[in-house]
């Protein structure tokens, strides 16, 4: 396995661990994975029985998660659309669970997004929410020697930011998914130390990926390693 794949195993693993519960409360349930692409999340969840929608802006993904779903067996709808014509595609009160990873950062009003996806959702549903925090960005124009660059993402709000969009602290997205009627069951930071480590060390020392995927899941939940995770996983109903 190369080594962009082992880091991606370790950067997914906490998000596994923490959905699969979520999954299981809901069994063979309708789930709707926004912007989920090529399938990544998608074709897993339907593995495990569910019935899974994904809406994604790009026909090519969808295209290519036709072909990933044929390829594996599974059935996922895929359909064009984004958060921004959600109940359109989909209908109110028409999900169990809502997969948003990564989306957030790229909408010009996250507040009323975050609104949208409630309405999908079923009384009771649940919403896995994984977004881009702003502290640990900090950390990485510092280390990259970009001073200025990190000064000012220090304090800026959370607004769009370059191509990777607009970055959250766990305040701000907490007061969102409060905004927006959630309550919050969990939150996990995700790619604490994996984003750090070196692909050659994946490659060269035997079980180093296994390591890392350990060492990740045994400091996601510490509020003390929060601030220092590139994304935050977060779990609402």
């Amino acid at each position: 396995m190369p080594a962009s794949e082992r880091r991606g195993a370790a950067r997914t693993a906490v998000v596994w661990d923490a959905l699969l519960p979520v999954l299981d409360t809901h069994p063979s349930g309708d789930v709707v994975d926004i912007g989920g692409g090529t399938g990544g999340f998608a074709v897993r969840v339907a593995e495990r029985g569910h019935r899974v929608s994904v809406v994604d802006p790009s026909p090519d993904a969808l295209a290519s998660l036709a072909r990933r779903a044929r390829e594996l067996g599974v059935e996922v709808t895929g359909q064009q659309g984004d958060l921004s014509t959600l109940l359109d595609v989909t209908g109110p009160d028409s999900a169990d669970v809502v997969l948003c990873h990564g989306v957030l950062e790229v909408v010009d009003d996250p507040g009323a997004a975050l609104a949208t996806i409630r309405q999908v959702l079923r009384p009771g549903g649940s919403l896995s929410l994984l977004v881009a925090q702003r502290n640990a960005a900090v950390i990485a124009r510092a280390m990259a020697g970009h001073f200025a660059q990190a000064l000012t993402m220090l304090d800026e709000a959370a607004a769009p930011s370059g191509r990777s969009g607009r970055r959250f602290t766990h305040d701000e997205i907490t007061a969102l998914l409060a905004d927006a009627g959630f309550e919050l069951t969990s939150v996990h930071g995700v790619r604490v130390f994996a984003d750090l480590v070196p692909g050659s060390l994946l490659d060269l020392e035997p079980g180093a990926t296994a390591a890392l995927v350990e060492l990740e899941q045994a400091v996601a939940g510490r509020l003390e390693y929060l601030p220092l995770a590139t994304q935050l996983h977060l779990l609402a109903r």
